[in-house]
């Protein structure tokens, strides 16, 4: 994360770009959940050990993300749009979720949003917190989900909401290398303040538990084994009930598991597509190689999902990668 301060605006009209610019981030995949024209909008500041973020989306989605193993990420939402949900857990107005390295957990939307994030590196948490607070600041103890105090939580939201102004306003600015530092100095402050005086609201193990099912679920249906796995054998793979998945899906994805398998499926699918020269493959190729038997079938539910046909989606597949830089 080291380098020269900069800060860029980016704007994008298909969620694979979106999330190829996340995946820095830990993004590994992203799913849009309902019909409408996607746009999206990211201003990043990378500072020397530190980037911060602030998004709007349009659409509501499903994310799969895996944090660096050296990276901490700090999420919260924005103004007073839907509340973000990670792993699980509702973002809820003057609430923070942290994320340890390592984590991986699905975050999903509901609506339009707005969210911010900070990543930093973890050993520069530990050194700042422990020089700040006196004591040994271990990221075992970090919650995954906690409130500040209001002082402690509205500076360090103020701080974050003031640089991605700067950073839309007078970029330069922020590419100085004094100015950066300073905002990165009190960005830490502010942080260690809100982490020492907040009261934590998650990561009991049962959640934890849970959390680890969502995570093998992910992995299996990535995974070969589940390309003819009825959702019975997958629940038998996974030592859950089917009562209890359903659960847990309804929690951390807001649909069932066979809906969020067919989605994801339908998404490689329509990728597949529009990374494809007209003529260079049939249609109802790509819906055996995802798993599809019934070209027909498959074409109607991807219209009902997408709102074009797979035969639209390759004949326009020359769109593929559009994205703006302001």
């Amino acid at each position: 994360m080291t380098g020269m301060p900069d800060c860029v605006t980016s704007t994008f009209t298909e969620p694979e770009d979106f999330e190829a610019a996340l995946r820095v981030e830990g993004c590994l995949s992203m799913l849009i959940t309902a019909r409408g024209r996607f746009q999206a909008r990211l201003t990043r500041i990378s500072l020397s050990e530190m980037r911060l973020s602030a998004a709007e989306e349009r659409l509501p989605r499903i994310a799969f993300i895996a944090v660096p193993s050296d990276t901490v990420l700090i999420l919260f939402s924005i103004g007073k749009a839907t509340a973000p949900v990670c792993g699980g857990i509702v973002i809820n107005s003057g609430e923070f979720v942290a994320l340890r390295p390592g984590t991986r957990c699905h975050a999903r939307t509901s609506a339009a949003c707005r969210w911010g994030m900070i990543s930093l590196q973890a050993g520069q948490l530990i050194s700042y917190g422990a020089a700040l607070t006196g004591a040994a600041f271990s990221l075992s103890h970090l919650t995954q989900h906690w409130q500040p105090r209001f002082l402690a939580g509205n500076n360090l939201r103020s701080l974050h909401a003031a640089a991605i102004r700067m950073a839309a306003k007078c970029p330069q600015t922020l590419r100085s290398p004094d100015a950066a530092h300073g905002l990165e100095q009190q960005l830490l402050h502010a942080i260690v303040a809100c982490l020492s005086e907040g009261s934590a609201n998650g990561d009991i193990p049962a959640d934890c538990r849970d959390q680890n099912i969502m995570i093998r679920f992910e992995q299996l249906l990535q995974s070969k084994q589940s390309k003819q796995a009825s959702m019975a054998e997958i629940c038998e793979m996974l030592h859950v009930s089917d009562r209890h998945l359903r659960r847990l899906c309804t929690r951390h994805l807001a649909m069932s598991p066979r809906s969020y398998d067919r989605l994801r499926r339908m998404s490689l699918a329509r990728r597949h597509l529009r990374r494809s020269l007209p003529g260079s493959i049939a249609v109802s190729a790509v819906a055996r190689l995802y798993g599809f038997r019934d070209p027909g079938r498959f074409a109607v539910n991807y219209r009902a999902i997408f709102g074009e046909s797979p035969s639209e989606t390759l004949r326009g597949a020359v769109r593929f990668g559009r994205m703006t830089e302001l």
